[in-house]
């Protein structure tokens, strides 16, 4: 949204792999004017065309990333140069994903990370080091969108709700996944929550074989004194911290609730959770990884 008579411009950066590319269709979808992989340097040359100048284009979206000539210098030159227009409101959007998803995309389609020079598989020491070169960019960004546990759909959902005035409390996404520490914590994760203060299932003869999917054992953990105070105080903590996430431009948050072997008191409080926030109005995801 932009003021009227002024060009709305939006710098769109990130991660490769993360999803520059289905970004830059949905604002092509959306009647932006879309320019892919232009120098940095360039972006101001292009504003000043006699187009921006009669206002035949109203909104262009600059995708940019590491591929670009000169990329780091040129990129903070054209960002000052924009705020410093009176004409334009301009913004930034950083598109990201975590380590392990980005090195399973490349590896899956067989594509060459552009840090690869000389080809071959792309690693997670790969990735991080072009994290480590967009970090200061990542710090500028007026929205992150993490697309780890995002389908295509979900993502234009979220750019629909920053880009068409639909940024509302109630469209912030839970990504929630169960998981057991005997197989280690997983990647890409905001928050993890120990379940192990709770008693566990596994010690009763009955529970032992379930799951936290079975109704015997979901109703024992959830029971517990222990577990409704702790799911009082999780959702009050994210009553509270969800406007200031939306406020630093983050629309959806990663919890993992970690027990020993990841079948009972995980999965029976993630489906909890899952329960409780899709019920509050928000999006939510659920995977439960030892399943």
């Amino acid at each position: 949204m932009t003021e009227e008579g002024r060009t709305e411009v939006v710098i769109v950066t990130g991660l490769s792999g993360a999803g520059k590319t289905q970004a830059a269709d949905w604002f092509e979808d959306h009647g932006y004017y879309v320019i892919d992989n232009m120098p940095p340097s360039m972006i101001g040359n292009f504003l000043e065309l006699e187009a921006f100048d009669n206002k035949s284009i109203q909104k262009v979206a600059f995708v940019v990333d590491i591929r670009s000539h000169n990329f780091m210098e040129g990129l903070e030159e054209a960002i000052e140069k924009l705020n410093e227009s009176p004409a334009i409101d301009s913004g930034i959007l950083f598109i990201e994903a975590s380590d392990d998803t980005l090195v399973k995309r490349y590896n899956e389609t067989r594509r060459t990370h552009p840090l690869n020079k000389n080809g071959g598989i792309t690693t997670r020491e790969v990735v991080q080091k072009e994290r480590d070169l967009l970090e200061p960019f990542r710090r500028k960004a007026d929205h992150i969108i993490d697309t780890t546990h995002m389908k295509q759909a979900d993502m234009f959902a979220d750019m629909s709700r920053i880009y068409e005035g639909l940024d509302t409390e109630k469209h912030f996404t839970f990504n929630i996944m169960s998981f057991g520490y005997k197989f280690g914590i997983p990647q890409g994760i905001d928050m993890v929550f120990d379940m192990r203060f709770i008693p566990n299932p596994f010690y009763i003869p009955s529970l032992k074989k379930l799951t936290g999917h079975n109704k015997k054992v979901s109703q024992y953990v959830l029971k517990q004194d222990v577990t409704q105070e702790f799911l009082t105080e999780v959702d009050n903590m994210m009553k509270t911290l969800v406007p200031h996430y939306i406020k630093e431009g983050k629309y959806s948050l990663s919890i993992a609730i970690g027990c020993t072997g990841g079948q009972h008191r995980s999965v029976a409080v993630a489906n909890e959770l899952a329960r409780m926030f899709s019920e509050e109005g928000y999006r939510v995801t659920i995977e439960h990884r030892e399943h």
